[in-house]
């Protein structure tokens, strides 16, 4: 149990450490997409193919869950700025969160994940 813990704060750090990229942005749409690149990149670094145990798979789904709802955030934070970028990048995410949340359950579903 410790290391989903300590796996979820490892994630936590990481979707923290986007705002740091937003302090650099001139306009709050740029601030929105720099955001939204920052959870891109901690979604670059889920490895669906890596899921063998329940604690991965739900490891796997807190990441995709937390992204959703921290785009879902941006897009209320920054609702008179969507821009078109702003908008593509948000929309392009959640397309690549769903996708992944299928691929996680074709393996809960397949039998692939070992409890």
């Amino acid at each position: 149990m410790s290391g989903l813990k300590r796996g979820r704060m490892d994630q936590f750090s990481a979707f923290s450490s986007i705002d740091y990229q937003s302090l650099r942005a001139s306009t709050p749409a740029e601030t929105a997409v720099k955001r939204l690149n920052g959870i891109g990149e901690v979604l670059s670094g889920l490895d669906v193919s890596a899921i063998h145990t329940q604690d991965d798979m739900a490891r796997a789904l807190w990441t995709l869950d937390t992204a959703d709802k921290c785009i879902r955030m941006i897009l209320a934070e920054f609702r008179t700025e969507r821009t078109t970028d702003v908008v593509r990048e948000a929309n392009s995410l959640i397309d690549l969160i769903e996708a992944a949340r299928d691929e996680v359950s074709g393996y809960r579903d397949s039998g692939r994940v070992l409890s």
